[in-house]
């Protein structure tokens, strides 16, 4: 850590390693920070044994280590029972490679060291035989007999463990084992200690608060675009419609799920067991994951020139083309789904269009056009176009959707016909090998629906045999560019959609981000098999982190998970941390910086403990009794500390990153035109939090961040990269920038990501969607099972919506907002959204208050969190992972019901109209809210 080397070097700091623990203080619980007391509680005790959350005041101040530690060595060695006599636990310290301690086979055996006299241990290394701890506690002792915790390992992958920063200050020491990793018990073969040196012991030095605005004066709203990236649809001069989109490689259809699912009497359905007519669920299907090398030569710009609405056409024509960077085969492209077939329910459609040139064998790339121009005068850009010049004839249905033994001619397309359209990626293995790609030549794609006259529109299945129909403007929570309704069973995959309407290269940018975020920053590799990695991002991670990719906290773009158990480690979460300067400034924490990194690797990679782990020491609960009669608990998590306790710490968890680019787009006068000087009658103010750019140092509105502590991607998105990756940008050059703005500018600049891979990564999230509101029932066939997330009853779900406006929900979880014009992604442009959320601070409460200020932003306030795709919390979080879900900004809340009770402070008297719900009124609220 440079900072740190810096200060020990020119600063002579102080050492920041742990005494042993003052036994008798641990015991007797001691006092909480808050009240100036030790801090010290005793969680979990057992026998003797003292599980330690608060250590902050046998923190000792020492001199900083000024050469390397020495090797130290017990001078005895004992364990329980052994698995023979031959392995002793004398033999884990006889400095014999060969020689090695084995216990008997049970969980909790142990092995302990004593050092004869108290001593200063600042690392130790074990060296595991096969038979390894998986789970396991270091605890030191002055007189062997009463223990206290000072590691503990949830994760042992054997080999060989180093613990640095050990911290150490007392005679014995003793490894409890808690879970063996295979049936065998424990075997060491080896274990080191060393003094307390340069080379394992972490230091302190000075750091510097973080400056923001005292208020928005001089605020400057985030710049505009003249002209977007791309556009999306625009009109010629005549009135001719141009829709572009575009388009990606998908491994199947998006109405195939993991059954067969038919009409009675007209196929199998696989979707209910048929002696006891319960669900089936046989896995999902393959439609919105992300196939093999998704990102390299496996998008494809689609073009819909329509003239319905040009004067004096009587016969209107949707002219398509297609721009791809490699060869396609032709006539590819489907359109108007086969609805009159009872056996079309996976996939099916009536028309391929016709080409131009029927006898052409192979399409060409095309480059991509130019804003507001058609790449031909006429529009037809060569043989492989298509043509569209009729609705199809089709086979009658009765009222059943059924055939009826009837034919329905074909005829003119008319404006607001509603037009399935599906393309498909059929290329050539010599045009693939050109580009040196060695991958798959034949995909599906999404299908679309395109309404004559207007564009594309998200849609939903309706009868017959999920048809498709557009979804009515009231549930496009994301806009024109909502996801639809999603009928695969890909779930876990719906916060990892593109805008229905992304654009031709746009959707290339979404891909080649979607690949940062799923690429490690310490080996390039990424996170799904049979992708290539990146190596331009292998080995730019800094040696302490939190994790070395986005997704091992945003879990499928969605929440990390939530603290669920105790001694769980809190890595795929962010916990803030900061001391208290002159007149009680937060600052960032001198060990920690503003972010406490908790894992670590040495400089040749292998893993380390330095000993900044945070993990759950126990819950607190409480119950509350609602009106019906309903008990429900409530619990918080309470942290334990591997090394000293900040003055000042918050427990971030990762939110979901749908719709941030919407949110982006919103202009600053809309935000600010919700703001209330004072307080309206159920005590709701919202105020908002002003940052400074930390590029052009303008004041910006804050937006994104539990506190609104962000104004824009780029800045949470370096912010991210530095703080839980340790990773360096353009914004952030130093690994020292975690410490404050005067160690970030005097910090050791490293190479970092690229000022094109973090573009990269800022436009991945400024392009990723909102799923629609789930409020209509599906159009399933008879005896075919609905998808769990299609479930819904309509006027519970309306109901619902009345009870949220009601109930002043909204007074902060505003229900519909506007974005403006100058957003350079035209998908982000002009849009009606349903976020749930003003972007404003508002005061919570004293139970969720963290003390931690951001701006504006004290302790107690907090930004409305958006609601949209709440719904869809669980299925994202992975099948049958629903136990690591987790709502509010810690995750303590494991319900939707749980999240409510804990609201305080501005949304006391809502949480109180809640808490007095009849149960039937309390469903419908929760239905709507899992609606979204």
């Amino acid at each position: 850590m440079e900072h740190t080397m810096k200060q020990r070097a020119h600063h002579g700091a102080r050492w920041g390693a742990l005494s042993a623990l003052a036994l008798g203080l641990a015991a007797c619980g001691g006092g909480s920070p808050e009240s100036g007391g030790s801090g010290q509680e005793a969680s979990q005790s057992s026998s003797n044994v003292v599980y330690v959350q608060h250590k902050s005041a046998y923190e000792v101040a020492a001199a900083a280590p000024i050469q390397p530690g020495v090797a130290i060595k017990p001078v005895k060695a004992t364990s329980s029972a052994v698995e023979n006599p031959g392995m002793s636990a004398s033999a884990a310290i006889d400095g014999n490679p060969n020689s090695r301690w084995g216990s008997t086979f049970v969980d909790d055996a142990w092995i302990q060291f004593d050092f004869g006299a108290k001593v200063d241990v600042g690392y130790m290394k074990l060296v595991w035989e096969r038979s390894y701890g998986k789970e396991y506690a270091l605890q030191v002792s002055q007189d062997g007999e009463s223990w206290t915790q000072i590691r503990y390992v949830t994760n042992g992958k054997g080999g060989t463990e180093e613990f640095l920063n050990l911290g150490m200050s007392a005679r014995y020491l003793r490894l409890q084992g808690v879970a063996r990793a295979g049936g065998y018990g424990y075997s060491l073969f080896e274990v080191e200690f060393k003094t307390p040196g340069t080379d394992n012991t972490q230091g302190v030095g000075s750091t510097s608060a973080w400056r923001y605005p005292a208020n928005g004066q001089g605020l400057a709203p985030l710049p505009a675009a003249a002209e977007p990236a791309e556009m999306t649809q625009f009109r010629l001069a005549d009135g001719t419609l141009v829709t572009r989109f575009g388009a990606r490689a998908l491994g199947r259809h998006g109405r195939e799920r993991g059954e067969e699912w038919n009409e009675i009497g007209f196929g199998p359905n696989d979707t209910v067991n048929p002696v006891t007519g319960a669900p089936v669920d046989k896995g999902p299907g393959a439609h919105l994951t992300f196939v093999t090398q998704y990102f390299q030569n496996r998008t494809w710009g689609m073009e819909i020139i329509d003239n319905s609405r040009v004067a004096g056409v009587t016969k209107p024509m949707l002219v398509v083309n297609r721009y791809t960077t490699v060869d396609f085969l032709p006539g590819d492209t489907a359109f108007f789904r086969a609805f009159d077939r009872p056996g079309v329910t996976g996939y099916g459609w009536m028309n391929p269009g016709e080409l131009v040139d029927r006898n052409v064998k192979v399409c060409a790339p095309t480059p991509y056009p130019a804003n507001g121009r058609l790449a031909s005068p006429d529009g037809i850009n060569g043989p492989c176009t298509l043509r569209i010049k009729e609705y199809p004839g089709h086979g009658g249905l009765g009222a059943d959707g059924l055939p009826n033994g009837t034919n329905v001619p074909s005829r003119a397309l008319v404006v607001g016909d509603a037009i399935e359209v599906s393309p498909a990626m059929f290329s050539t293995r010599e045009s693939m090998a050109a580009k040196g790609d060695n991958g798959g030549i034949r995909y599906y794609s999404a299908e679309w629906l395109y309404v004559m006259g207007t564009g594309l529109v998200p849609w939903y299945g309706v009868q017959p045999r999920l048809n498709s129909a557009p979804l009515p403007v009231a549930t496009l929570s994301g806009g024109t560019g909502s996801v639809s309704y999603n009928y695969s069973d890909n779930g876990a995959s719906m916060f990892q959609q593109p805008f229905n309407n992304v654009g031709m290269q746009n959707m290339q940018r979404f891909v080649e981000g979607r690949r940062l975020i799923h690429t490690s920053f310490d080996t390039g590799a990424h996170s799904e098999p049979g992708n290539d990695p990146y190596l331009p991002a292998a080995k730019l991670q800094g040696t302490h982190f939190n994790q070395s990719a986005c997704v091992a906290c945003h879990v499928n773009n969605g929440r990390s998970p939530a603290p669920t158990q105790v001694n769980q480690r809190l890595d795929s979460m962010s916990l803030q941390t900061a001391s208290l300067g002159d007149g009680g400034l937060q600052q960032p924490h001198p060990r920690y910086g503003s972010v406490l990194q908790m894992n670590a690797r040495s400089a040749t990679g292998e893993a380390q403990d330095w000993g900044n782990s945070v993990r759950v020491a126990k819950f607190e609960t409480r119950n509350v009794r609602l009106a019906d009669g309903t008990v429900v608990e409530l619990r918080k998590p309470v942290l334990g500390f591997d090394g000293p306790v900040p003055a000042v710490h918050s427990l971030r968890a990762a939110p979901p990153m749908i719709g941030m680019g919407l949110l982006e787009a919103v202009p600053e006068a809309d935000i600010l035109a919700r703001a209330r000087s004072v307080p309206d009658a159920d005590g709701v103010k919202g105020v908002p939090n002003y940052v400074y750019d930390p590029e052009s140092s303008a004041v910006r509105l804050g937006r994104f961040g539990w506190k609104a502590s962000k104004a824009t991607l780029r800045q949470q998105a370096s912010t991210a990269l530095l703080q839980d990756m340790s990773v360096t940008s353009t914004v952030y050059p130093s690994r020292d920038c975690n410490y404050g703005p005067t160690a970030c500018a005097n910090g050791v600049r490293k190479a970092g990501i690229s000022e094109a891979d973090l573009a990269s990564i800022s436009n991945y999230l400024a392009l990723v969607a909102v799923p629609a509101q789930r409020s209509l029932e599906s159009g399933f066939p008879r005896g075919v099972a609905p998808l769990d997330e299609h479930r819904v009853n309509p006027q519970q779900v309306a109901l619902g919506a009345r009870l949220f406006d009601s109930l002043r929900c909204v007074a902060c979880h505003t229900a519909e907002m506007k974005t403006g014009s100058g957003h350079l992604f035209a998908e982000l442009r002009n849009q009606t959204i349903k976020p749930y959320s003003d972007l404003l601070l508002h005061d919570m409460g004293a139970e969720l208050a963290d003390n931690f200020t951001q701006g504006q932003a004290t302790g107690a306030l907090w930004r409305t969190a958006p609601l949209w795709g709440i719904g869809y919390t669980e299925k994202v979080m992975g099948a049958g992972q629903a136990a690591k879900v987790g709502y509010l900004h810690d995750g303590r809340a494991r319900t939707l019901t749980e999240a409510v009770l804990w609201h305080g402070g501005e949304a006391d008297a809502a949480r109180r109209r809640f808490e007095a719900l009849p149960t039937a009124d309390r469903e419908a609220l929760l239905a709507f809210l899992r609606s979204l």
